[in-house]
């Protein structure tokens, strides 16, 4: 009985993800609950256990992009590594003696069944594939478990194993279309090798060795695991050594593979000065940086995106957070720093405004009663965007200890999808790279976002006086479908008072 493994439901939002590495290979024996390979959503890495002990058939390759309940593999349970059973008994190793020149090889003994080899269910939404390369020929020996040939679909390339060991007949030759469920080849089970008879010569000729038609197909070409490997490090696979059989590519040798470094040869002395042109690098995205590109993409061509600013005059903060750092890191165990008083702010201007806490789910707009807010933070893989729940239960020490520890879990890529998932509303802080001013670009399905900027001393007038003050300028982009110009106005306007008087924060005033 074989068990189809499944893409989970992984959280809100969530339709897709990236199959990124395979932990166990095509026809691995695997236990119950072992890790089976890892899988990437445009917020997440997560883990794939398996659910059953058994042997596993993959169906999705690494880089193939899947829906949530999509396929990914199967697992055989029983413990048999074949996934076909022959009705007849399986036939004893012929090893044929040496016969007279005159006499014909004496036919295969025990019972021949022939088995239909037919094109797999390789994903949802993939109704046909196309024959890539063939790795055998007709009429040579296959074992159990080879790989015969690649398969290519709109989506990935995966590779045939052979369900059963015996003598190839290939049905659909490389470049032919075929419908999932047509036949690609046949195998001939518990026939010799050499079925037919050998012509008749006075001399004796000598064998080749079993591997030599494998190897001279098979010696330089990669797997579609190595080749994408090799394609991402720009590495041409005639450059690298094959350790597989028959001199094939296997997806260690490519990690392994380094750029060869070409020494130039020395030019003529009458050849003329070449010009030395600029270098180009290519480097394929990641999956996470391609899922989070189609995501923006899609906000900005579904939303009816529009920013306004506002500066806010820093030094009340910075006053404040002069005078009690010391003393709140003695107390707290964690530094007093400007994203506690934004986000504190920000709860207070969200309940004063609910549509900017709000979310469009078809035709209508739903409210939250809470202050889930996401917190951007640049990552080794990428922007994440982590969420502080609750924001608006807690003090400035336990906002302060979530930011610390929800980017410490974002270096390490240790964030789960739970931390994640679910926010209400996004502040992200550009300021930290010197950015003076910018549009930041909505999270959905949120409808606003807050831009936070560097603070630079600056002219102002105070009081009829120029003075010079440090000043940050905000930035708020939302959804002008559910906000109106009025609310992002009042909302931005409202942060600027709370904080150029941070005792209104402590009042609640």
């Amino acid at each position: 009985m074989a068990i189809e493994m499944k893409v989970p439901a992984v959280g809100e939002s969530i339709t897709e993800v990236t199959v990124a590495t395979w932990n166990k290979k095509e026809g691995d024996h695997v236990k119950l609950d072992e890790v089976l390979c890892e899988l990437e959503s445009d917020k997440a890495t997560f883990e794939l256990p398996a659910e059953a002990e058994g042997v596993l058939h993959i169906v999705a390759k690494e880089g193939d992009v899947l829906p949530i309940g999509a396929v990914i593999c199967t697992i055989e349970v029983g413990g048999a590594t074949a996934s076909v059973k022959v009705a007849d008994a399986p036939a004893a190793a012929v090893v044929p003696a040496p016969a007279p020149a005159s006499l014909a090889p004496a036919a295969a003994s025990g019972p021949v069944s022939v088995l239909e080899i037919k094109v797999p269910a390789v994903g949802e939404s993939i109704t046909e594939v196309t024959v890539s390369v063939w790795n055998k020929k007709t009429g040579d020996s296959v074992s159990l478990d080879e790989v015969l040939c690649e398969l290519e679909s709109d989506k990935a390339t995966f590779e045939l194993p052979a369900e059963a060991a015996g003598v190839l007949e290939i049905v659909a030759e490389s470049g032919t279309v075929v419908p999932i469920g047509g036949i690609l080849a046949r195998i001939t089970v518990g026939a010799a090798v050499a079925a037919a008879p050998a012509p008749v010569s006075a001399a004796p000729v000598a064998s080749a060795p079993a591997s030599s038609g494998d190897a001279s197909y098979a010696a330089g070409h990669p797997s579609p695991a190595a080749a994408k490997i090799l394609d991402e490090k720009g590495i041409s696979a005639a450059s690298v050594a094959g350790s597989g059989v028959g001199g094939r590519i296997t997806k260690e040798d490519a990690v392994s593979a380094v750029q060869p470094v070409s020494v130039p040869a020395p030019a003529p002395a009458a050849a003329a000065p070449v010009v030395a042109q600029g270098g180009t690098r290519r480097e394929k995205m990641s999956s996470l940086r391609k899922t989070v590109a189609r995501r923006l993409v899609a906000v900005k061509n579904e939303t009816a995106m529009l920013t306004t600013f506002n500066e806010v005059d820093m030094k009340p903060v910075m006053d404040l957070r002069g005078k009690y750092k010391d003393k709140f890191k003695e107390k707290h165990g964690v530094g007093l720093g400007f994203m506690s008083f934004f986000t504190k702010a920000v709860c207070v201007a969200l309940k004063e405004f609910p549509s900017v806490n709000a979310k469009i789910d078809g035709d209508e707009i739903v409210f939250h009663d809470y202050c889930d807010i996401s917190i951007a933070v640049s990552a080794p893989k990428g922007l994440v965007v982590p969420v502080i729940r609750s924001a608006e239960n807690l003090s400035l020490a336990g906002i302060e200890s979530e930011v610390v520890r929800l980017a410490g879990k974002a270096r390490e890529n240790k964030l789960s999808l739970e931390e994640m998932s679910g926010g209400t509303f996004t502040i992200t802080n550009g300021g930290v790279f010197g950015s003076m001013l910018s549009t930041p670009i909505i999270n959905a399905p949120q409808v606003a976002i807050l831009g936070m900027h560097n603070i630079v001393e600056r002219a102002v007038v105070v009081d009829g006086q120029i003075v010079v003050r440090p000043i940050m300028y905000l930035a708020l982009s939302y959804d002008h479908r559910i906000i109106d110009g009025r609310e992002s106005v009042s909302f931005l306007v409202r942060l600027k008072q709370l904080l150029e008087d941070p005792a209104r924060l402590l009042l609640d005033i």
